[in-house]
């Protein structure tokens, strides 16, 4: 996994990522300390609202942010974006409001809406090789984790001799150092497609998206990732220090302890890929998502048993989470993957959406049993749709009809005559040239 690194850009950008996501986590685990400091045992709720506002913007900013990108050196554009949300996190430890809170998190996330598609889809152009590019997917979801396990850990550390507000800053000196690693290499660019209008541009990724049958499996699968993820992130801190009576650093460990389950997941992944379809090894961890979150509501865990669980949850989550990228390449051209990327980085958020306050409010209104089996419910029901979307033959080359274009048109050159028009064979994606799905693929 790790000769990947010898890439130099590749590198950087992995490091850039790292020291980012080591910031975000510090900021993550002192923004559900900062709610309980205002809320108390309302914390769910706060914590849930801010983090529908996150949504909110990954949402509404993602595709229009794409649609921009192509026209923008991405170096600059990533730059820049790092210091916008070094500078929003130097505000946070002055918070004293909710709403504060709220206005803060809507900008700083509107920055990461923008930033994070445009990384993700620099690393294919970067690392083209399916075999070098898996392995970057797996490092990529490893350090997703440093967020979830090292950070909390960290945080844990730093809590015993700072306030909870230092953490913030933890948070700046990531996206400095971000920027600092971005601005060390040269990224390429892809080469521009045919000109289009903004609605195109902003359009053309959530058009290809939904126009892929993989990918709608892949966003079923979104929303169980976000119902097992959207419990553990909103209402640990409420189960553990509300319901248990423990501390601060007991709520760094339990998040901690999911993390640990996701890395170890993300360390055997690229030869479990290797030897397991991507479709039975995705929907495989969804399951476990389903199967966690079901037995913790007739469980009524305590600590200890939390703990099991939530590390549990982090495999399944790992499983379910990591290969998405694969898909992702395989289902675009270079020049659509931006838009792509920002399509699924749209509508994954979207399910967050709807399930952080579902999160948040359930666990107040009803209590945490009823809460988890609901959310189990709402994971089972999306694995089951996924197996139902994605076809379970999904091979990359697929025998189509061009009923549209000329004999002479350059794209069908190897094309034979058939019922219908010409027939040929190849990797298929949706593109101006493939509209729709072909029947029956």
């Amino acid at each position: 996994m790790l000769r990947v690194l010898g890439n130099r850009t590749y590198r950087h950008l992995f490091l850039a990522q790292v020291v980012a996501l080591i910031g975000t986590g510090l900021a993550t685990v002192a923004l559900g300390l900062l709610a309980y400091d205002i809320a108390g045992a309302d914390a769910g709720v706060v914590l849930g609202t801010a983090l529908a506002i996150k949504m909110i913007a990954y949402v509404g900013v993602a595709p229009v942010a794409a649609a921009f990108a192509e026209r923008l050196p991405r170096r600059r554009m990533l730059v820049l974006l790092d210091l916008l949300r070094g500078a929003v996190a130097l505000s946070l430890p002055f918070v004293t409001e909710v709403w504060q809170v709220f206005v803060l998190i809507f900008v700083l996330q509107s920055a990461s809406a923008a930033f994070t598609p445009t990384f993700q889809a620099t690393i294919p152009d970067v690392l083209p090789d399916e075999g070098d590019y898996t392995r970057a997917l797996s490092l990529s979801r490893l350090a997703y984790d440093m967020e979830s396990l090292v950070s909390p850990m960290l945080a844990a550390a730093l809590l015993t001799v700072v306030g909870f507000h230092t953490l913030f800053a933890g948070t700046v000196v990531g996206f400095l150092a971000s920027a600092a690693l971005v601005v060390s290499v040269v990224l390429p660019s892809p080469v521009p497609g045919e000109p289009r209008g903004i609605y195109d541009r902003t359009t053309r990724g959530l058009r290809i998206y939904l126009a892929t049958p993989r990918l709608r499996g892949l966003l079923a699968l979104s929303f169980a990732v976000s119902a097992a993820g959207s419990m553990i992130i909103v209402n640990t801190v409420v189960l553990v220090q509300a319901g248990y009576g423990l501390s601060q650093q007991a709520t760094a460990l339990a998040l901690a302890a999911f993390g640990g389950g996701s890395m170890v997941a993300a360390l055997v992944l690229p030869r479990l890929l290797e030897a397991v379809p991507d479709r039975i090894a995705m929907l495989s961890g969804a399951a476990m998502l389903a199967g966690g979150l079901a037995l913790a509501a007739v469980a009524a865990p305590g600590y200890e048993m939390l703990l099991g669980f939530w590390l549990f949850l982090g495999l399944g989550y790992s499983l379910t989470q990591t290969p998405s990228g694969r898909l992702l390449r395989r289902s675009s051209n270079p020049e659509d993957r931006p838009a792509l990327f920002a399509a699924q980085f749209a509508l994954s958020h979207a399910c967050w959406l709807v399930t952080y306050p579902a999160a948040g409010w359930l666990g107040i209104r009803i209590g945490m049993p009823l809460t988890f089996a609901v959310l189990a419910t709402v994971a089972g029901g999306a694995v089951l749709l996924a197996a139902f979307l994605w076809p379970t033959g999904d091979p990359d080359a697929i025998e189509h009809v061009h009923a549209d274009l000329p004999p002479d048109h350059p794209h069908v050159a190897d094309a034979v005559q058939a019922a219908g028009g010409l027939r040929h064979a190849h990797a298929f994606v949706i593109d101006s040239h493939h509209q729709d799905w072909p029947r029956g693929a």
